[in-house]
């Protein structure tokens, strides 16, 4: 009997080590953001000649170098902050796998110059096109343009009579 229990103990065991070790395994997998390349859902880093930084994906943070160092954040700094992450061109670093891709910046420079373009990109997810995806828009426009379209009839229907009025019929 005692043996039964521990080999539940130990198949239980086994089977909450394995759940965590999947979790652990999807959470390292970051969702690429709407603005990376098609095609590439599993890759790590990116390289962004234009502004030469880089974008880490599992961490959903731009990597570039600033005040003497390497500096990770959400946001991309003041100076790029009209960059069109949707337009500009990105390098998938499919040969590195680690923390620092920047240990390779003076090969990725060279080889990736500003202004460098591969193979055409498509984006994960479609650019936003705002104010057109709010349905409330929609319906506030709507209803004002069927109002304005009501009155507008109505204003005219009634500047008419007030002419005709005016003058007069013969």
């Amino acid at each position: 009997m005692k043996t039964i229990k521990l080999a539940i103990a130990g198949l239980f065991l086994m089977v909450a080590n394995a759940t965590q070790a999947q979790v652990s395994i999807n959470v390292n997998i970051g969702t690429p953001p709407a603005w990376g390349p098609a095609g590439y859902t599993e890759m790590e880093y990116y390289y962004l000649p234009d502004i030469q930084a880089y974008y880490d994906v599992r961490a959903s943070q731009f990597i570039y170098f600033g005040r003497g160092k390497w500096v990770r954040t959400t946001y991309l700094p003041r100076q790029y902050r009209n960059y069109d992450l949707y337009g500009g061109y990105k390098v998938v670093l499919t040969d590195y796998h680690g923390r620092t891709p920047y240990v390779y910046f003076d090969r990725h420079k060279v080889k990736y110059y500003k202004g460098y373009h591969g193979a055409p990109q498509r984006p994960y997810k479609p650019r936003p096109v705002y104010g057109y995806n709010d349905h409330r828009d929609y319906k506030r426009y709507d209803k004002h343009d069927k109002h304005d379209k009501h009155r507008d009839r109505h204003d005219n229907h009634h500047h008419h009579d007030d002419h005709d009025h005016g003058r007069g019929r013969r």
